[in-house]
């Protein structure tokens, strides 16, 4: 009876013990810390189960542990028993589903967690989220580049979710959309109590090549290079540095974009206001060089004020010559104003106009008919171009070269470099040209042989050849021909033969062509002239007298 009892109460505490839950592999459940020992905390997690964790997996990154005897904690049960017979459990993997689930909740509201950097990956960084490690992108971590993470390592700060996947373990945050909402915030409150025209204290955060950014106490101003001063400013580094206290004047204040503009150059009296006074036309000032271009240079009168030296007012004698090796950069130049455009803040320049027209000193001290020596600069096909003093040129056309020679033949015994002398024949200073002459340095032997001869001359002539075609002959050492068709009126008398080299004949001058030296002349025309003035003076032949008659007559009145 008593057995059968025994048996009873046996069966009933077996079926009590299997009715309690057992906790499933892969939970979380709750733990006390019984023992710290070997760098582990022992933790019961009940039903007769002990665990082992590092005690590390109870710090935060960065810091000690926090542990002690007697707390409880929450761990991950991976396994109910291993081959020592313990739990085991996981504190790491128990704050990562705990973190999990706040963060998809706090995902799923659009809320901010709070975390810590704690190390550093290919392209960006690791942050602890209370458990659960998220990727924080390098273009998340500030709002502007930063060059050392360092001072962020380990601080507890806000980040927001941009997305997660708890199936493979990916979280990825951001820092920047923090700091940008938080600058929103502020800068808005800034910005309201800013308006255009209003003169504030600000500090130099960042140099651009375009310009300054200004902090003005949470809210940033881009102070461009063009408002930093009147003058010309090349680089704002010239005039500002980082973390210097300036004061600006807010130029313009963009409500949509809460961007704004500023300027320190607006503090100070506009230089153009007194321009056309200070600078008149026609007056010679000297400047610096601040700028040199492809077409000219520009010239700062006084700070704030520059004006343009155009390519072609640089030099009187240097028409294709880059402005840059005529005048330097800070050079100290001479230059008379010839415009200002107060409307559109120009005033144009003359460096050349200090300097005296070199044409018209050559005019001054060359007259016409003055010898002069040069070197042959260049020879082009319709002349030579000889070097003068103060860098001009002067031409010797191909017609100005020789009195015996064809200009195309007499060129050709020049080369550059050649020193040569010329007369000077013109001076045109308003198209800056000067013409010379070679040939003029010697006697026009042409000229003086004719001198008095013209078209219808008679004049005495010596023969010097005989040729088939014709005669040559002589007058006054210049050469001509008689063709045979001109040796007589007489087709019979028409023969070269005839005249002896030697003979003195009388001619008719035909034609004087001073340009090609020529002179024509003619026995037949000489004969044809006489003819026609003896029918005139004794008669014609319609009044019955022949011609022999007739020269006959006019012989006998000659004689």
């Amino acid at each position: 009876m008593s057995q059968n009892a025994t048996m009873d109460e046996f069966e009933a505490l077996l079926n009590e013990s299997l009715e309690i839950d057992t906790p499933n592999e892969g939970s979380v459940v709750k733990g006390k810390v019984i023992a710290i020992e070997a760098g582990q905390a022992i933790i019961d997690v009940g039903y007769k189960m002990e665990g082992r964790v590092e005690l590390k997996e109870f710090a935060n990154p960065g810091e000690a542990p926090q542990i002690e005897v007697g707390d409880e904690v929450e761990v991950y049960l991976d396994r109910v028993e291993n081959a020592r017979g313990e739990a085991v459990i996981s504190r790491e993997k128990a704050r990562r589903e705990e973190a999990w689930d706040r963060l998809e909740a706090a995902y799923a509201k659009e809320e901010r967690v709070e975390g810590a950097i704690f190390g550093r990956v290919k392209g960006g960084f690791t942050v602890d989220l209370g458990g659960a490690v998220a990727f924080l992108p390098g273009s998340q971590v500030d709002v502007r580049p930063v060059r050392d993470a360092g001072p962020l390592m380990g601080l507890k700060q806000p980040f927001q979710i941009l997305k997660m996947d708890r199936r493979r373990g990916n979280i990825v945050v951001s820092r920047r959309a923090i700091l940008e909402e938080s600058r929103a915030e502020q800068r808005a409150e800034v910005i309201a109590n800013l308006s255009e025209g209003q003169v504030v204290d600000g500090v130099v955060k960042n140099i651009t090549e375009y310009g300054a950014f200004v902090d003005l106490g949470g809210v940033d101003g881009l102070l461009h290079v063009t408002d930093m001063a009147w003058r010309r400013v090349n680089h704002p580094s010239e005039i500002l540095s980082i973390g210097e206290t300036v004061k600006v004047q807010v130029v313009k204040i963009n409500k949509e974009t809460h961007r704004i503009s500023l300027g320190m150059k607006q503090l100070q009296s506009d230089p153009w206001d007194s321009v056309e006074s200070k600078f008149a036309l026609g007056s010679v000032h000297t400047g610096r060089v601040t700028n040199i271009t492809d077409y000219g240079a520009f010239v700062e009168l006084e700070p704030g004020v520059e004006g343009l030296v155009h390519v072609s007012e640089m030099s009187w004698t240097k028409k294709n010559v880059h402005p840059g090796k005529i005048v330097s950069t800070s050079q100290e130049v001479d230059v008379m104003v010839l415009e200002i455009d107060t409307a559109k803040r120009r005033v144009s320049l003359g460096l050349k106009q200090t300097m005296r027209n070199p044409w018209e000193v050559f005019a001054e001290t060359h007259p016409v008919g003055t010898v002069i020596e040069g070197e042959v600069k260049n020879i082009t096909e319709f002349g030579l171009f000889v070097g003068l003093e103060n860098d001009i040129d002067g031409m010797v056309h191909l017609s100005d070269l020789s009195w015996e020679q064809r200009g195309e033949d007499a060129i050709q015994d020049y080369r550059k470099g050649d020193m040569v002398k010329a007369a000077v024949t013109e001076v045109d200073t308003d198209k800056e040209r000067i013409s010379l002459s070679i040939k003029a340095l010697d006697a026009d032997t042409f000229s003086d042989a004719v001198d008095g001869v013209k078209r219808g001359s008679i004049v005495t002539v010596t023969v010097t050849a005989i040729e088939d075609g014709g005669v040559e002959v002589e007058y006054n050492g210049m050469k001509s021909f008689i063709r045979r068709s001109d040796l007589a009126r007489d087709r019979a008398d028409q023969r070269p033969e005839r005249f002896q080299v030697g003979d003195h004949v009388d001619v008719r001058v035909t034609n004087v062509d001073s340009k090609t030296r020529k002179l024509g002349v003619s026995i037949k025309a000489r004969e044809i002239a006489e003819e026609k003035e003896a029918v005139e003076q004794y008669g014609s032949s319609d009044s019955g007298a022949s011609l022999g008659d007739i020269l006959g007559a006019a012989l006998k009145g000659d004689q």
